[in-house]
């Protein structure tokens, strides 16, 4: 099974999604390398594919699908206003966490939302 850190960022009642060429709009996160911390591999790829960093990040949740867990945080951002796409991700979006259903996206990504929503 694959592990995954997968992070959810979130300002004013939206969230931050990303995209990778022809792909669907995913929360930002990637594989955790030989070695290193869940954590730090959220921190890690979110720096990667937005270019924010992280100042802390909160663990929320363990979700199991299709073959991948993906270990998920919550991260309070620094540098918020300086998101841009980066590496492999062509896109990057704020878009309001009620209507992320109406975006293409996966049914873990969907399923994750809603559970942060529940705890806001």
């Amino acid at each position: 099974m694959k592990v995954r850190a997968t992070v959810i960022c979130e300002q004013d009642r939206h969230i931050l999604l990303v995209r990778k060429p022809r792909c669907r709009w995913a929360l930002p996160g990637g594989k955790v390398e030989p070695g290193e911390t869940r954590a730090a591999a959220a921190v890690r790829e979110l720096q990667e594919e937005t270019g924010l960093n992280a100042d802390e990040v909160l663990y929320l949740l363990e979700l199991e699908s299709s073959g991948t867990r993906h270990h998920v945080y919550e991260a309070s951002v620094l540098n918020i206003d300086q998101v841009r796409p980066q590496n492999e991700i062509v896109e990057c979006i704020w878009h309001p966490l009620d209507a992320v259903q109406n975006l293409n996206t996966s049914e873990a990504t969907l399923q994750i939302v809603k559970a942060f929503q529940r705890r806001l």
